[in-house]
């Protein structure tokens, strides 16, 4: 089958696109901007790539087009492929109906932490000897890659709340009916799709009822957002995990990068050390640990694994360090994100090393200013905050008016990256959090800071 697809360079449609190749598809794409990394995993994989949406890409004539959610009605080749007729399916369509048909799908689920908690996932299974197949939004340090068919029935992927396309407004996830899912958390996001929490946790229900009664369900005791999903109908069994008084649940120290599991009697199974940090990461494990357990994998070797994990790039990643000053990059753009992201580094550096906080409110959510009130609050552990405004439609500087000193706003990128160089010194930690590029700012600090 020759398939081409529009939007091909986003982390989820490249995921397809690698997958597809790998099952003896031939595949070729395009999408506004054609650039690495993306570029060079397609190029490397065989996929011939074309830069732009221009209507003429018809010619191909493949069997069918398939569309990524970032195109809307009004592109040109989505016009034509329209106006002519032409064969086309949604992203998560085609892999359902091509990669996971048949397989064992352990989807991952939740407003934060999908990436790192399937990655965990499937390390796990890798480490097990399960060689499973997988399509992360993300890129494991461990593997390198962001998708891969995988040489057993084990599928682990991301599974993603966001709309499926132009021409189908459900969830992502409703197509890939998994076989295990974690519901890791269930918060407000996606304001420009979703009008309030309720709307969400009614796509989280599709998903749930799309389980079979010898499935497992992995839910986080502390999301009573998620009890009212499980209450509305559940037909399948659940293990509850990161509750106050019962369930499963992990503990630990970011001091001495301790990880401790307790059951659901609350007796000690395992502990080890790992390189992650923070208590939404312990929770993750947690997660990880029972879904692997579902297909087998004991949770003391699925604990012991884990101290081997490296983690996924852009999760609290060291990008370098120039004049004793460490510079982070963290994919953090939700509050709740933001919020245990500093929390997990205060308690790793401790109570007097200063963090600097650099954020870029990108999000289509965090553009329209509907979580601009929590910001300061999200923010409370960093002892300087930068703030990128230049594309934000809201006052920035008058929603972190809380923070006092502490905060400064630059609609200018060079200006920021001078004014953070300026501000941090020997000892200091740089969290620079964005779901973007922004712009290259990582480097550009360090290149700063090494001239200090």
């Amino acid at each position: 089958m020759h398939i081409h697809i529009l939007g091909i360079c986003g982390t989820f449609m490249g995921g397809v696109a690698q997958l597809a190749a790998a099952s003896g598809h031939k595949v070729t794409g395009c999408d506004a901007n054609v650039y690495p990394p993306m570029s060079d995993q397609l190029e490397a994989a065989g996929i011939v790539l074309t830069e732009g949406f221009d209507a003429a890409q018809t010619s191909l004539k493949p069997d069918v087009f398939v569309i990524g959610n970032a195109v809307s009605r009004g592109n040109p080749l989505l016009e034509a492929i329209l106006d002519q007729g032409l064969a086309y399916v949604s992203g998560p369509q085609w892999l359902a109906e091509n990669i996971l048909q048949g397989r064992w799908v352990l989807g991952v689920a939740g407003t934060h932490g999908k990436t790192t908690t399937a990655s965990m996932l499937a390390f796990i299974l890798e480490r097990a000897g399960l060689n499973p197949g997988f399509l992360i939004g993300g890129v494991p340090m461990d593997f390198g890659v962001s998708a891969r068919l995988g040489k057993t029935p084990l599928f682990v992927i991301e599974a993603d709340e966001y709309d499926t396309a132009f021409c189908d407004k459900r969830s992502k996830f409703i197509h890939y009916r998994p076989r295990t899912v974690i519901l890791n958390n269930l918060e407000f996001d996606h304001a420009d799709i979703f009008a309030d929490l309720a709307s969400i946790e009614t796509q989280f229900h599709h998903l749930v009822r799309t389980l079979p009664a010898t499935g497992r369900i992995i839910a986080n005791a502390r999301e009573e957002s998620l009890k009212r999903v499980l209450a509305r109908g559940c037909w399948t069994p659940v293990d509850w995990f990161n509750g106050w008084k019962g369930g499963w649940r992990a503990q630990g120290d970011d001091a001495d990068g301790s990880l401790v599991i307790h059951d659901e009697n609350d007796y000690e199974i395992g502990r080890a050390l790992w390189e992650l940090t923070g208590a939404h990461n312990r929770a993750n494990a947690c997660a990880a640990l029972l879904a692997a357990r579902h297909v087998g994998v004991s949770l003391a070797d699925g604990l012991a694994f884990l101290s081997e994990f490296k983690n996924v790039k852009r999760r609290m990643e060291v990008r370098g360090e120039a004049g004793g000053v460490t510079v982070y990059d963290d994919f953090a753009h939700h509050p709740t994100a933001i919020s245990t992201t500093l929390d997990g580094l205060r308690r790793k550096v401790g109570p007097v090393a200063r963090i600097i906080a650099v954020l870029e409110p990108r999000s289509n959510t965090m553009k329209m200013g509907t979580m601009k009130d929590l910001l300061p609050q999200s923010l409370r552990l960093a002892d300087q905050v930068f703030c990128y405004c230049g594309n934000l439609g809201w006052d920035a500087q008058a929603a972190l008016a809380p923070l006092g000193a502490h905060q400064s706003c630059h609609d200018d990128l060079a200006s920021l990256v001078a004014a953070v160089a300026a501000e941090a010194r020997p000892g200091d930690h740089v969290v620079v959090m964005s779901n973007g590029g922004f712009g290259g700012i990582h480097q550009k600090l360090l290149n700063a800071l090494a001239m200090l």
